[in-house]
């Protein structure tokens, strides 16, 4: 019987435990579980004012904290009939999509890359590969800049709020990022040419995945739920999500439908590729995802893609001006709210009750908490196909499949310990 134990998985952002056993050469025993402390951030907006929502939650994470932000929000307004401008959505989309380039332009080249070029950190790609290490680091300036111009700072924005902004981007700064946004999308082509060139496990899982898709655009922070059967509305999603919890996980487990599933850049792609921009609809059609893909690994490429895709899609947002209006404020001050809009990892729900204008029920669900289960699945999966292999090659691979999902497991808990027993 042999045991590995992975106690702490580097370049993922929380913490997780990895349980493998062996028997005769033969998976026993394969068991991923989140580690992470309890947060609790359901319990302590209630009692607040429903306003308050949206900056406490946006704690839950640094990386994805506009998004938290922006649910939040969404989910109080549908609460509490509150219909926002057309601009307002703009500014939201374009707070995203900052996040969204800061946040992948950090995995891939800091978390997932290493991996592939045989070095242990982004640091260690240095003085080789300065010029990749640079351009990345240019994508995430630019991701800080675009959230620090349109949400206030440069994390938990302060501009965005129920019902609106606090005031509009100053036009000269809105200005500079449309420019800057322009010479940025070589960068980003190049960085998702680089991540097309590595070489990737070739397997198909055959799960199940889920998006948003909005039949006018790649979807973000609008649409329905679509899977790769069906297509769902966010108002019953309890009708199909269902959390649960083991006594070995800080994090819930989620089902859709009693079953495991995806959510993420390549349940994005599965669904909604076409409606990509154009250089990053050039550049699918050239790669792995021009057609449906089911192999977690591909989740580094299609976040490769939709980097060059966000860049384009901010270039055209910033192109019309912004004008000063006030914040749609609610006339109601009870009511029942959900929404799920698309993060970095996947989908992000948030609900509320509100009544007399205080929050007395909140649930969070996040992209790691959904895709913990496919994660397991895919290391059952995976892990028989290379045991003929070296261990610490086998330990590379289960980490290089971890971190293709990008698993943020300190909002999953309500990297890596392995245990590794063979016989």
């Amino acid at each position: 019987m042999t045991e590995i134990t992975l106690s702490h998985i580097t370049k993922i952002e929380g913490h997780a435990a990895l349980h493998v056993k062996i028997d005769k050469g033969k998976l026993k025993t394969c068991r991923l579980t989140a580690v992470e402390g309890s947060r609790y951030f359901e319990g302590l907006v209630k009692g607040r004012n429903y306003h308050e929502a949206p900056e406490m939650t946006s704690r839950i994470c640094g990386i994805c904290s506009c998004a938290h932000t922006i649910a939040a929000q969404k989910a109080v307004e549908r609460a509490l009939d509150v219909h926002v401008t057309d601009q307002t959505k703009r500014l939201r989309k374009i707070l995203t999509l900052g996040e969204r380039i800061r946040s992948h332009a950090t995995h891939l080249h800091f978390l997932a890359l290493p991996d592939y070029l045989g070095k242990a950190s982004g640091l260690d790609l240095l003085p080789k590969y300065q010029k990749e290490i640079e351009r990345a680091l240019r994508l995430m300036h630019f991701g800080n800049k675009v959230v620090h111009v349109i949400g206030g700072r440069e994390i938990h924005p302060v501009a965005a709020q129920v019902g609106g902004f606090t005031n509009i981007p100053d036009p000269q700064k809105v200005a500079e990022l449309l420019e800057e946004a322009k010479k940025l999308i070589p960068d980003t082509i190049k960085a998702a040419q680089l991540f097309l060139k590595l070489k990737t496990p070739n397997i198909q899982q055959g799960f199940d995945w889920f998006s948003l898709t909005n039949p006018e655009e790649y979807a973000v922070l609008e649409g329905d739920l679509k899977s790769s059967k069906k297509t769902y509305t966010q108002e019953h999603y309890l009708d199909y999500i269902e959390e649960y919890h083991t006594r070995d996980s800080t994090a819930n487990f989620v089902v859709k439908d009693g079953k495991s599933f995806m959510v993420g850049a390549l349940a994005r792609f599965n669904n909604n590729r076409h409606q990509l921009m154009p250089k990053a609809l050039a550049l699918m059609k050239h790669s792995p995802l021009k057609d449906i893909s089911t192999n977690p690994f591909h989740q580094n490429i299609a976040q490769a893609i939709e980097t060059v895709h966000s860049m384009e899609d901010i270039v055209e947002l910033l192109k019309e001006p912004f004008k000063e209006e006030k914040r749609i404020l609610p006339t109601q001050h009870s009511g029942h709210g959900i929404a799920a809009i698309e993060v970095p990892r996947g989908i992000l729900w948030h609900e509320y009750r509100i009544q007399k204008g205080k929050i007395v029920y909140c649930n969070i669900i996040t992209p790691t908490a959904q895709n913990l289960l496919l994660m397991n699945e895919n290391l059952k999966g995976y892990i028989p196909t290379v045991l003929d292999l070296p261990k610490e090659e086998i330990i590379l691979g289960i980490e290089k499949l971890i971190r293709a999902y990008d698993p943020c497991f300190s909002c999953s808990a309500h990297f890596l310990k392995v245990d590794w027993e063979e016989g």
